[in-house]
């Protein structure tokens, strides 16, 4: 039998890894799209045996790690080959002092949520997804915001990574204008705008929802403010 291996990725990986990486979800996969980017960034695991078999990539900020892009060639899954590249993640993790661990997952995916718990992690949020399309409003009330309470909203998005947001991440996201709120009846919503590093011409979208009315204002300024810079997708 051969022994399992888990080293870093390089250049020459990505062939054999793309080949079961183009249907992973009804519309394909997104993994030809970041590899280049993961590869520079570091901490692109790969599982391997006689060839590559699965691979994930590990983010390590401030005390916390973001594993993400788990996948495992099909003829070799149930081997538990997942399981050892996050725990080969978190134990670079440890060595770097950090306490905590995340990860995203479909909650349909009944295989990575039962992998997830049997490594102890367990649910810590849960996101709705929504796409918009851009378009010219002129409507809405919704103004650039200096600040916000981080004991309600501790997070946010920043390219599909859930980051914490500290003072620094906070004075950098109010310089670049990318906090913006409404308020309707005493009901705040806050929205925090960034670019997708992956995907070219995308707003991602991180919204903390506190009435349907302030919601209805931000989603009016987020289409009007794609239209004005050039934006073709709105992913929140």
């Amino acid at each position: 039998m051969v022994k399992l291996l888990i080293r870093d990725a390089n250049s020459s990986d990505k062939i054999p890894i793309l080949k079961f990486c183009k249907n992973t979800f009804s519309w394909g996969d997104y993994i030809e799209h970041v590899w280049n980017f993961w590869l520079s960034e570091g901490s692109l695991f790969l599982a391997q045996k006689q060839n590559p078999v699965g691979i994930c990539h590990a983010f390590y900020s401030n005390d916390q790690i973001w594993i993400e892009g788990i996948r495992i060639n099909p003829n070799f899954r149930r081997q538990n080959i997942a399981s050892k590249l996050v725990k080969h993640a978190e134990i670079i993790g440890k060595e770097k002092n950090l306490s905590f661990s995340f990860m995203l997952i479909d909650t349909e995916n009944s295989v990575s949520l039962s992998m997830a718990k049997s490594l102890n992690y367990k649910i810590f949020e849960t996101w709705n997804f929504y796409s918009l399309t851009p378009k010219t409003n002129s409507n809405f009330k919704v103004g650039f915001e200096k600040s916000f309470n981080r004991e309600l909203y501790s997070h946010y998005v920043n390219s599909w990574r859930w980051l914490p947001i500290d003072d620094q991440t906070l004075e950098s996201l109010y310089l670049e204008n990318r906090i913006i709120k409404s308020s309707i009846s005493g009901q705040n919503s806050f929205a925090i705008l960034n670019s997708s590093k992956h995907f070219e011409k995308t707003l991602i979208v991180t919204l903390f929802s506190n009435s349907n009315d302030s919601v209805l204002e931000i989603l009016s300024f987020l289409q009007n403010y794609s239209i004005e810079n050039n934006y073709e997708r709105i992913q929140i």
